[in-house]
């Protein structure tokens, strides 16, 4: 004879494995993170971390305006606060393995938005759903592109990590298991539109991206006038997410050279400067 308790045990342990899913992956992914640098025993140095990785973060660390001039070339106006933690690392005596497992750590934070994306599409219950997240968020971080990025100082994949929230809350708004309130997905879609400004602080090469996510919003659950509202309030929150995240490095430059996103558009910014009698 089964008790009413012990019918309940099975659903409370999947309820319990449900709630340990997130954690599960977190650990799975540290450890395949971490792996790549203590196989290899270093963290490489790209190209890239020759020509401005290390140097930016040294400007993020010390300004330096008035020691140098176009020193990496044009990327040594890139705003260079995601490059501080390589530069600090490499100064501060860490050995490559042990550098290379901090970045990779860093990079963990690309994983929950990836899960919640699943979660989004795949949000039935039970132990074949559990799994077939796990494996859907195991696949995304198998691939070639990722893993390289954890042998070296490249930041791709940390400068997309705000861009990848943006689009696990986009699709939470879109897909939800119940119904959504409309003040909610305002709320989203204004939190989408500033993390996506971050990201495109953290690298301009996602701004061609950046102009397509407010048409997510498009999908949403609601009257026409609801979706557009919530498009443009997306859009509009990118473009303050941007000014207010790249603000202070946007200033240094106006303060040199005349230019917030110098040596971008500098032309107009020179006719401008000319009309005005502006001198940098």
């Amino acid at each position: 004879m089964t008790s009413h308790t012990d019918g309940a045990r099975p659903s409370e342990t999947l309820r319990l494995f449900e709630r340990l899913e997130l954690p599960f992956v977190l650990i799975v992914l540290w450890l395949v993170f971490i792996s790549v640098p203590l196989y290899l025993g270093r963290v490489g140095l790209s190209w890239d971390a020759l020509n401005h990785h290390i140097y930016l973060g040294w400007v993020a660390d010390s300004p330096r305006f008035d020691k140098d001039f176009a020193a990496a070339s044009t990327q040594a106006y890139t705003n260079p606060y995601l490059y501080w933690p390589v530069y600090k690392l490499a100064i501060s005596g860490f050995s490559g393995q042990a550098a290379g497992m901090a970045l990779a750590t860093l990079h963990l934070a690309t994983v929950p938005p990836v899960w919640m994306i699943a979660k989004a599409l795949i949000p039935a219950q039970g132990v074949h759903a559990v799994a077939m997240r796990v494996a859907a968020v195991l696949l995304a971080f198998m691939s070639a592109v990722p893993l390289k990025m954890l042998e070296s100082t490249g930041n791709d994949l940390l400068a997309a990590a705000p861009f990848l929230w943006a689009v696990a809350l986009a699709f939470q708004a879109i897909a939800p298991p119940a119904p959504v309130p409309h003040s909610r997905i305002t709320r989203t879609a204004v939190m989408a539109g500033l993390l996506t400004g971050l990201a495109v602080t953290f690298k301009l090469s996602h701004g061609p991206l950046a102009v397509l996510l407010p048409l997510l919003f498009v999908f949403c659950d609601g009257p026409g006038r609801a979706r557009a509202r919530w498009v443009v309030l997306c859009a509009l929150a990118i473009v303050i997410g941007y000014v207010v995240t790249n603000g202070y490095w946007g200033y240094q430059l106006w303060l040199q050279f005349g230019n917030p996103v110098y040596p971008f558009y500098d032309g107009y910014f020179q006719l401008w400067r000319n009309g005005a009698g502006v001198q940098p």
